[in-house]
């Protein structure tokens, strides 16, 4: 079975040794992905706009791996701060209302101090 991987081209890829996504059979791991815009190296301040960068990322990751939003069937979210909650979900809800993945919230420390939501996706081609 082989292995492919995904790479947005961050930065940060090369330097913790990790792909943005890694496809293994029908299976398709995309990594923890913040609210950067990888083009500018920039990140939002409201966590609405990082929300809605990191799921461009990550949409556009699945659809290099043949995969789509529709094939995610886990989802971790990690934000840095309980009250972020409502605006992550106004988000992501719309887009995953009708998938309907298994789904996870945590609150946590990230590894930067701009960084206010992480998202993590598994997707299953069925």
């Amino acid at each position: 079975m082989s292995r492919q991987l995904i790479s947005t081209g961050s930065p940060f890829e090369r330097q913790a040794g990790y792909s943005r996504a890694v496809v293994q059979g029908p299976w398709c791991f995309v990594a923890g992905t913040t609210g950067y815009d990888y083009a500018s190296m920039t990140m939002p301040e409201a966590v609405g706009a990082q929300t809605e960068n990191a799921m461009a990322t990550i949409t556009a990751a699945l659809e290099e791996a043949g995969f789509a939003l529709g094939d995610v069937v886990r989802v971790h979210y990690h934000v840095t701060d309980a009250a972020f909650a409502d605006a992550v979900f106004a988000v992501v809800g719309p887009q995953f209302r009708d998938i309907r993945p298994a789904a996870t919230m945590t609150v946590c420390g990230l590894i930067r101090p701009e960084m206010k939501v992480e998202i993590e996706v598994t997707a299953l081609k069925a």
